[in-house]
Formats: C-alpha cells, structure tokens, sequence
C-alpha cells in the first residue's frame, strides 16, 4: 500500500493510501449507497469507466468469493472507501478484495473522506477525475485528465460484451445449500449482452427460459431469422456501461426488433436503448441512482417497492406518448418502467436481479414469461 493521489475536475485534490491494483486511472466518479455488496459491485459489467465511492464505511470485511462475481472480471476504474479491512472473516471468503481488484488491474483507495466526496457529488454532480500512485503533482494530475477521453465518449460495451454465444447453465442461487440451482426452462429467448450481470441470467432462467448469451456485435437480422423461424420466442436486452446516446448501431438494431414485432424486455442499458430506439432520447442526471435503497412505485398495484439501481442516465418524460409508465421513482419521480402501448415489450431502470439489494421487483422476470407467452398464443391462432 502507498499513496494515491485524486485529482477531480472541479479542481480538488486528495491523497489517500492504495490497495488493489497501482498506476494511473481516469473515470467518472459516482457514489453507492449500497450497505453490502461491494464485490457484485466491483464485477458489474455497468461500471465500466467509473470510479464507486461507497458511502459504507468499512469495505472488505467479507472478502470475496467466485460465487458473488457478477461477472468475469472487474470492471471500474477503481473503489474509493473511508476504511479497508485487509483481514477478511466469512466462511464464505476465497480471496481478500486487494487479491480481487490487483487480479483485475483496477485501483482501491482509503482513508478518504468519502462523507465529503458523496456530499461534493451530490451538491456538484458527476465528474471526470483522475487517481495516481505514480503521479502527484497538481498540474500534472490535471494535464492527465484533461487529455483523457470522457466516459460519454467511450463505447465501453465493446469491452465488457461476450466474445461468442453460450448458453446459460446456472439459477437463482439456493441459500439453504450455498449453490446456484439447474434451470428447468419452457421457453428460448436471446440475451444481447451489453454488460449483463449473471443473477439478471439467473432470474431469467429461474422464470423458465433457457437464455443463449450472444455478444452485442451480432447483426439484428439473424436475431428476427431466428424468431421468425421459431427457434426462439424472444430477446433480453442487457444493463450495460456509459452513454447510450452514443451507440448508433445499438439504436439501428432495436429499431428493426421492434419492427419485427419480436417480444422484447429491457433492464437499465437495455431500458434506456429501447426508449432511443422509439425516438426518446435520453437524458443524463445529475449523480445518478447508485445503491439499494431507492423506492419505486408500482402504478399498476400501488405498492412500493425497495429496489436496487446503477444508472446515470433516465428515458424522458414524454415517452409516455408511446408507452404506458408501470414504475416511478418516489426519490425525484423520474419514469423507472414502461409498457409500449403497441408492441409486445417492457422495460425497467432499475435492477430487479438486486445483487446486491432487496428482491421484491423479481417478478418483473415473471411478467416477461408471461409476455412471450401471450405472443406465442397469438402467434398459434
């Protein structure tokens, strides 16, 4: 462990002591309000290119495991925590968070005020920063930053998607036997990956349908072949990291699903990509929802629902003229779910699959089965 220096464009530097990964990296910082989870959050493909302050003091205390990965590898820039505990103590640990984040190259800093990084974010909004064990001096930091690319410039799910197609073998996880369950699937559908987490995988084939992971350069016409064909009976679209503005040939290729008719569902990335693919842009807020703990309403019930969240960017406002809003933000009201009024598709910002956070929005999962259901009735008749 060593020094660390961070420099964040708004002009204020801090020094705090290294673990994980050393060097010099530039990303977004945000904060999550999470109060467990770290290592899911480390490994969440939508991360990509942001560095996470964590508003719970005391990180690594459980260490880490291979079943709380999220993903293959970890994706954020780097963590930022008032206090490491380097000395793990869970029956469940394999490896310490340092082991986890030097495997992976990304950077851990503590003994940072991260009470003033969250209310600086929170007052100023997300920026672009830069931290350092290499570099210390203030000009240089800023002469760093300022020549590094924005995250809203970078298509960093070119880098967090799959390589080739596979096919998805594990369940929702048996906490009376510490293990994943074995699918037991009706129906095939296509997940886009983006940057998909395992437990949306998870809860995806704990609704009953076997997934095949296919890798976000795939072209849309072999995807409309396939439904068409009746090889499978529907496409997931992913949660996934940075602008989704950016991502024209995303945009191209949803727009020809949706003209297929193809029963489609959306979670965060996936949420957003649908709304643009309608003609809504999105918008970016001013720190995003990053936790789990953020109330969202059910319209359609009435019931309010704790729900797990890691987005910067919203669908606006008046996608209502195209879609029926199912879900609402009871933090600032932004739209958090929709139904699209004529076409067989929803979508959600927030994360149903939790990991970390609270479960009671998996039925959503549910209700997606029950979508491509309804389709394949009509389709039959």
């Amino acid at each position: 462990m060593q020094k660390v220096s961070l420099y964040l464009e708004n002009g204020v530097l801090l020094d705090g002591i290294s673990f994980g990964a050393e060097g010099t990296s530039v990303g977004e910082i945000v904060f999550n309000t999470s109060m467990s989870g770290y290592q899911e959050i480390a490994t969440d493909p939508s991360y990509a290119g942001q560095f996470v302050t964590f508003t719970m003091p005391e990180i690594g205390n459980v260490g880490c495991n291979e079943q709380d990965m999220e993903s293959k590898s970890a994706h954020c820039k780097g963590i930022i925590v008032r206090n490491y505990q380097a000395r793990p103590s869970s029956f469940r640990s394999q490896e310490s968070l340092d082991a986890l984040l030097k495997r992976y190259g990304v950077m851990g800093i503590h003994q940072i005020d991260t009470r003033f990084l969250t209310k600086m974010l929170r007052d100023e909004g997300a920026m672009m920063m830069v931290a350092s064990t290499e570099a210390h001096d203030e000009a240089e930091l800023k002469k760093i930053l300022e020549n590094t690319p924005r995250i809203e410039e970078i298509n960093y799910i070119d880098q967090v998607s799959t390589r080739s197609s596979y096919i998805h073998q594990e369940s929702r996880y048996d906490m009376a036997k510490f293990c994943y369950g074995t699918p037991k699937t009706t129906r095939k559908i296509i997940a886009l990956d983006f940057g998909i987490k395992r437990n949306i995988l998870n809860e995806l084939t704990h609704a009953g349908m076997e997934v095949e992971v296919v890798p976000n350069s795939i072209d849309a016409a072999s995807i409309i072949k396939r439904y068409e064909a009746g090889e499978i009976d529907g496409v997931f679209l992913s949660n996934g990291p940075g602008d989704p503005l950016i991502l024209k040939v995303e945009h191209a290729k949803i727009k020809a699903m949706i003209a297929a008719k193809i029963p489609l569902f959306g979670i965060c990335l996936g949420h957003q990509l649908l709304s643009i693919a309608h003609g809504y842009d999105t918008h970016k807020l001013k720190f995003g929802h990053h936790g789990g703990n953020h109330p969202v309403k059910n319209q359609a019930t009435g019931a309010v629902e704790i729900t797990a969240q890691n987005h910067n960017y919203n669908v606006p406002d008046n996608i209502t003229e195209v879609a029926t809003v199912t879900h609402i933000n009871l933090f600032d009201n932004t739209i958090e779910g929709v139904r699209y009024n004529d076409a067989p598709i929803i979508s959600v910002q927030h994360h149903p699959e939790a990991s970390p956070g609270p479960h009671e929005s998996s039925y959503i999962f549910d209700e997606f089965a029950q979508l491509i259901s309804v389709c394949q009735s009509d389709k039959k008749a």
